[in-house]
């Protein structure tokens, strides 16, 4: 596995002039999209919407929804479920040497996809299956949203069980480091090598091998219509589809609902993507931060994944009392934020320590004394001069 070293020439303040061609190309595309969301959205909401002063049941439907849509699916984007998928995934992507940069942009219109039909269903008058839908007691309701725990939970664990042998694997190659036995090859070696399990999860994971293969995974776990609930209430409560309202009306709540999640999980795919990239800059970084940031992947996924899967057999069983009622009953709603800081702080503080700490001049020292000459020579010399190099860099 090759990996570029951009990030450790310029980090990222210079990220932008290093990118190539395809993921400038990605990156606007993200911006572009959001972007057009958002004029369409706030655009018919103040140009067509707002001057026809409609109103249901004596109030007003206007700014205040668009608002309340907007910040909904900003919310959504936060979500524990969304930050596991995105990380682990683009973590995944990353240590292949691969540019998932759009991960989480892909994920949240897979998502929004489902939020859109529905509301456009309800626009069209199709009001039997947003009864179904906004009613809990409903069979639909609650069998779609049994498969959508289902699958997002299944999802979770397979990718914390395939992020758990990177972890494995790292924590080897950092042990043979600290007695000695050490070279670069052997860590990229070690690094490449996924274990048997991968093996047996190769059909599940391996479908998602580039970023727009999380549009269909973020459609299965918008199966669930949580999100879909949350925006169909919105017109429902309001007896806005059987009032009549304007069909542009009813669908521009799920447009800003979409702009609001897409821009959010756009921003976090994209920042583990950076994140991700210098710590595999260098052999050391590898060790250093992925130690760190893959354990928190793997008890992320694993934590929620099986949250959700004890939450299916807690409604299935009618379990309410001791831990697994808990456990199941457990809002993983907030949870999104301490995930998202747990991710940055981080990524802040490896850089900080890595900076300041003198942590790669440490072991690299370290390395020298402590890996036998007949060891070193073995070392190609231009694999020495390129370790060489990197010592004497300031980073």
């Amino acid at each position: 596995m090759t990996v570029t070293s951009r990030f450790s020439r310029t980090g990222l303040a210079g990220a932008w002039r290093d990118l190539d061609r395809g993921e400038r190309r990605s990156l606007v595309g993200m911006a572009v999209t959001v972007l057009a969301l958002n004029i369409v959205g706030w655009g018919v909401l103040f140009a067509f919407v707002v001057p026809g002063h409609y109103t249901v049941h004596g109030s007003a439907f206007g700014v205040g929804l668009g608002v309340t849509a907007y910040t909904l699916g900003m919310r959504h984007a936060f979500d524990a479920d969304h930050i596991a998928a995105i990380d682990n995934t683009t973590r995944k992507l990353v240590a292949e040497n691969k540019k998932p940069m759009s991960v989480g942009f892909w994920f949240s219109l897979g998502h929004s996809t489902i939020v859109f039909v529905l509301v456009a269903l309800l626009a069209f008058g199709v009001q039997e299956l947003a009864a179904s839908l906004s009613d809990d007691n409903s069979d639909l309701e609650r069998w779609t949203g049994l498969f959508g725990t289902l699958v997002s939970g299944t999802f979770l664990l397979l990718i914390g069980l395939l992020n758990l042998m990177s972890l494995i694997a790292i924590h080897r190659v950092f042990r043979e480091m600290r007695r000695g036995a050490y070279d670069e090859a052997r860590l990229e070696r070690e690094l490449d090598n996924r274990g048997a399990l991968n093996r047996v999860l190769k059909p599940v994971v391996a479908a998602v091998r580039a970023p727009w293969h999380m549009y269909p995974v973020g459609l299965l776990f918008g199966m669930g219509f949580d999100t879909v609930t949350e925006v169909g209430l919105l017109v429902i409560a309001g007896g806005a589809a059987a009032t009549g309202l304007p069909w542009y009306s009813i669908l521009v709540l799920p447009i800003l609902f979409c702009a609001g999640m897409s821009l959010f999980d756009s921003i976090d795919g994209s920042f583990m993507n950076f994140a991700y990239g210098w710590a595999l800059a260098r052999p050391l970084r590898k060790i250093y931060y992925n130690l760190v940031v893959t354990g928190l992947s793997v008890v992320v996924a694993m934590l929620i994944g099986a949250q959700e899967i004890i939450s299916i057999l807690t409604v299935k069983f009618d379990i309410t009392d001791g831990l697994l009622g808990w456990i199941g009953g457990l809002d993983l709603g907030a949870m999104g934020f301490i995930i998202v800081g747990l991710f940055v702080g981080t990524w802040l503080t490896a850089v900080l320590v890595w900076q300041y700490g003198g942590v790669q001049a440490r072991w690299e020292s370290g390395l020298a004394a402590a890996v036998p000459p007949e060891r070193t020579a073995a070392v190609p010399p231009e694999r020495t001069a390129a370790v060489s190099e990197k010592a004497a860099s300031p980073e």
